[in-house]
């Protein structure tokens, strides 16, 4: 009999043993297929990041094809040579400010017509380049590419002696920072609907992936803000799906003096025009005025 129970506790060590080596078995495979995904998801973001945050399309159409007659089209070379397409038009009147303006990381620039419109209706200039990359402008977009030739472009703008409002819409809102902080003869400062940083967005979309290691595009307009000489007129809404309004909230707290903070109750991402934003922009620049 005791040998019996000896054999039988044996068999049963034995396949106790031989499941749980199974089960290590098991796991490490598990693993491994994990971390081989979650490479291989890492690498593909990691290679195409720059499409998702650059999404030019669209034909470049002309602005006589917009209804705005009086706006030229230059075809400009950056200085290393990449050549960018630029909308430009006189103030009506001397002493009123030419709008350099960014455009959002959508369409293109005639999908802002509109926008130019309301400027060039208010007397205003307009200076409204495209990115690199996109329709019109030749190379491939970067965030040190986009703020070297914005700065290039504001030089061109200002040395026409009037004075520059910089107006940054979405993705444009940190490349107008950046330029209006090493250029302290900027008159005014708007933002509209402005992120913290790129890397911050991404950090919030994408929390499983260690983006501010891969990312290469991160664009800290908080870091930039505060550089900022020019009075900031920051512009937000409430019911912003792409860039939440905590963002818009969080940069006018990083801005120096001055600075203004409008907050348009129940605006979403792409119609705070429709809700005034280009009234409070005079009215700042009017009020800013000695």
């Amino acid at each position: 009999m005791a040998e019996a129970e000896t054999g039988s506790t044996g068999e049963a060590g034995e396949k106790t043993a031989g499941t749980r080596a199974r089960f290590r078995g098991g796991l490490v495979k598990l693993l491994v297929a994990g971390a081989i995904a979650y490479s291989m998801a890492a690498g593909y973001m990691y290679l195409n990041q720059r499409s998702f945050i650059f999404v030019p399309s669209g034909e470049l159409l002309t602005p006589e094809d917009k209804g705005l007659q009086n706006v030229s089209v230059e075809l400009v070379e950056m200085a290393d040579g990449t050549r960018t397409t630029v909308w430009t038009a006189e103030p009506a009147e001397e002493g009123l400010p030419t709008v350099v303006y960014f455009h959002g990381n959508s369409s293109n620039l005639s999908g802002r017509w509109q926008r130019f419109k309301m400027i060039l209706d208010s007397g205003y200039g307009l200076y409204a380049p495209t990115y690199r990359g996109y329709a019109g402008s030749e190379g491939s977009p970067s965030e040190t590419a986009i703020i070297s030739d914005a700065l290039e472009h504001f030089d061109r703008a200002a040395a026409a002696g009037t004075p520059i409002i910089v107006h940054g819409e979405s993705l444009g809102s940190g490349v107008a920072t950046a330029v209006a902080a090493e250029r302290p003869d900027a008159g005014l400062l708007v933002l509209e609907a402005p992120y913290t940083a790129l890397v911050d967005m991404a950090a919030a979309s994408y929390p499983w992936l260690p983006v501010g290691f891969l990312m290469k595009d991160q664009m800290k307009t908080r870091e930039r803000i505060g550089k900022v000489e020019a009075p900031a007129l920051i512009i937000h809404g409430t019911e912003d799906a792409i860039i939440p309004v905590e963002h818009g909230e969080q940069v006018f707290q990083y801005a120096s003096e001055p600075k203004e903070l409008l907050i348009f109750e129940g605006a979403g991402h792409g119609d705070l025009w429709k809700r005034g934003l280009w009234d409070s922009v005079q009215d700042k620049w009017t009020g800013e005025q000695p």
